[in-house]
């Protein structure tokens, strides 16, 4: 059988030493991957690059990766320079050790804890491997700006990447990031581009035989969304377009190796066009690609009770259903939706009661400031 989906080459090893101290490579670049995934080798303005080195000088330094993301680093449709400039900073820490990584940050961050610091690092690992494994601190205030971050162990991230067991940092990772700092764990790294071509293969089973980049980037980046309690209530509707339609070039950096080196894909790059397999064939192909978890919630949905069948077989009976798509669809909304809910939950815990409001009330606004500009 042809190579599943869009793993055509192996992925990259992790990028070379550049005169850094430790183990630990300071990126520049706004993306996860490495050059395999077509990492985005984006110059960060120094100032850009300053103002998050003094965020991550706040905390301990045993990363195994940091990112930023969100509407306070990269431009989203519909608001102002100056408003991106006033968003809240979103942070990802991957730590090996969280017990350990807890215990040094509540010694040199304690205030940023909800009343569980005093409980200690040990209650509060085990109440962030629940969820989608990630414990957030939020509004928190630092060098003049509000931060956000989140907490992962580097082995719950790697499992995400490759399985999409919550879809949620893994989630955020399929759509552009500044990466701040990197280890050289080639296993993260084979996780990270895994993920990308895992969110092509998955976006390809829900489009149609041709399509426009553009909807290829729609369609990854709601991905993380599909399911999720919040698109309901707390989130702007518009939020997947407003991500892709100011970044599209930033997509591209992220997907274009991907998508060049995908042999079930005839890729106009010059047109900005896109043309895949559709025949049962072809989606039996991507299917089989997919990562564990999504295959699961598929056989799960098809399969009636009680009937023990394989896998394979299961998916080659949805590869010629004509809801192919809808399916797939389904089945990454049963994913989102278990880890949203229960990371939502968790957040009551971890940000305290106040903030929890304040930070609901926020999102709220947004929702209903994107619906009024929808309306006009």
């Amino acid at each position: 059988m042809p190579t599943p989906g869009c793993r055509g080459r192996s992925a990259a090893p992790p990028l070379p030493r550049r005169g850094l101290s430790s183990r630990r490579r300071w990126a520049g670049a706004a993306g996860p991957g490495g050059p395999a995934a077509g990492a985005m080798a984006l110059p960060v303005l120094s100032s850009s690059a300053v103002k998050f080195r003094r965020v991550l000088a706040q905390f301990p330094q045993e990363l195994s990766l940091a990112f930023a993301y969100g509407s306070g680093v990269f431009r989203q449709a519909g608001a102002s320079a100056e408003h991106g400039e006033n968003n809240m900073l979103d942070f990802v820490f991957a730590v090996d050790d969280a017990v350990s990584w807890h215990m040094t940050n509540l010694l040199k961050n304690r205030s940023h804890y909800s009343f569980l610091k005093f409980f200690g690092p040990k209650k509060i690992t085990t109440i962030q491997r629940y969820g989608a494994g990630i414990y957030y601190n939020t509004l928190v205030p630092c060098n003049g700006r509000m931060i956000k971050y989140g907490v992962i162990s580097t082995d719950a991230l790697i499992e995400d990447l490759f399985h999409w067991k919550t879809l949620y940092v893994a989630g955020r990772l399929q759509k552009p990031v500044k990466i701040l700092a990197q280890n050289e764990n080639s296993k993260l790294q084979a996780a990270l581009v895994s993920n990308l071509k895992s969110a092509v293969t998955a976006a390809f089973l829900m489009l149609p035989e041709s399509f426009s980049e553009e909807d290829l980037y729609m369609q990854i980046a709601g991905l993380s969304y599909s399911g999720d309690f919040r698109m309901i209530i707390g989130e702007d509707k518009s939020k997947v377009q407003n991500i892709v339609k100011p970044n599209v070039a930033h997509f591209q950096k992220l997907y274009s190796n991907i998508l060049q080196d995908c042999p079930q894909v005839v890729y106009k790059h010059h047109l900005g066009r896109l043309e895949i397999d559709k025949s049962p064939e072809g989606q039996f192909t991507q299917l089989m690609a997919l990562p564990k978890t999504l295959q699961q919630k598929i056989t799960a949905l098809v399969n009636p009770p009680g009937k023990n069948r394989d896998v394979e077989e299961i998916l080659l009976q949805v590869a010629h259903d004509p809801d192919c798509g809808f399916v797939v669809n389904q089945g990454i909304s049963g994913i989102v939706r278990s880890s949203s809910i229960v990371q939502s939950a968790k957040t009551i815990l971890t940000a305290g009661a106040k903030k929890s409001i304040t930070y609901s009330m926020k999102k709220l606004y947004k929702m209903t400031k994107g619906g009024l500009k929808k309306t006009s």
